[in-house]
């Protein structure tokens, strides 16, 4: 009789030897991936050649990159949408090119928020507080993620008062008249200022819109090409004594990569 283990003989009497790693591999995603898989699995390489994408058929390329900077932070999801409406309004997509959108704006005012800018970290913050004067801004113990959640609060009573909607079922129309009424005072707030908390929300939707896309907004710099604007160059020498031309944007990341 032949042995088992013998991998020698006819068809019939052959029998395949289980791969060790193959068993490591397949254990590893057996249990989830969670321990085995991410701690051994990435230390048992594995055919690039046939591995493909999730969601992917054999032969297929890999799918694209994904962005990761688009992640909530600091908003919840309401929040996101009343931002992400009020924006749009402000920076509108038209025919020079993308709006609040979709060039990111939303996303880099709430990484903003988690950040220092939120917590006014680099400002100084103790009492005593004195009202100041209207072009000095905000002075009081709140800081800016506190003063945007009451700004989005309030925008959202005052289009449920007028309207009897939310902000995000209005008409653009009505949504500028909302957006309008903060910009003006006309909204009368207790702990923080309408014109204030609007003049904040233009500003941080400009920067959003302009800076480099390494802060999650200005997607794919295309808030620069729609001004011609340049970017982070790292040097004019080679253009800098000839006749003007439009430069190509670059962004702070593209000379980390590049180094």
């Amino acid at each position: 009789m032949a042995d088992p283990n013998q991998t020698g003989g006819s068809d019939n009497q052959k029998v395949e030897q289980p791969s060790r790693r193959k068993f490591l591999v397949q254990a590893g995603y057996a249990v989830g991936g969670v321990i085995v898989g991410g701690a051994l699995g990435s230390l048992i390489r594995r055919d690039k050649k046939t591995e493909t994408a999730p969601g992917a058929s054999p032969g297929e390329g890999a799918a694209e990159a994904r962005n990761y900077n688009r992640a909530l932070m600091f908003f919840n999801q309401e929040q996101l949408n009343i931002v992400s409406a009020a924006t749009e309004r402000i920076f509108p997509a038209d025919d020079a090119g993308p709006g609040a959108l979709a060039l990111g704006v939303p996303f880099f005012i709430d990484h903003q928020l988690a950040g220092e800018w939120g917590f006014n970290s680099r400002e100084y913050m103790s009492p005593p507080f004195f009202a100041g004067e209207k072009e000095q801004g905000y002075q009081g113990r709140l800081k800016r993620r506190e003063m945007f959640e009451i700004g989005l609060r309030e925008m959202e009573n005052h289009s449920q008062t007028k309207y009897t909607k939310g902000f995000t079922e209005l008409a653009p129309e009505q949504q500028d008249e909302v957006l309008r009424a903060f910009e003006s005072d006309e909204v009368k707030l207790t702990t923080i200022s309408a014109s204030g908390f609007f003049k904040m929300l233009r500003s941080s939707t400009l920067e959003g819109a302009y800076s480099d896309p390494l802060y999650g907004g200005n997607a794919d710099m295309n808030g620069w090409r729609m001004r011609a604007y340049p970017g982070n160059q790292m040097s004019y020498t080679d253009v800098i004594d000839k006749d003007f031309a439009v430069i190509a944007p670059s962004s702070l990341q593209d000379h980390l990569s590049a180094h």
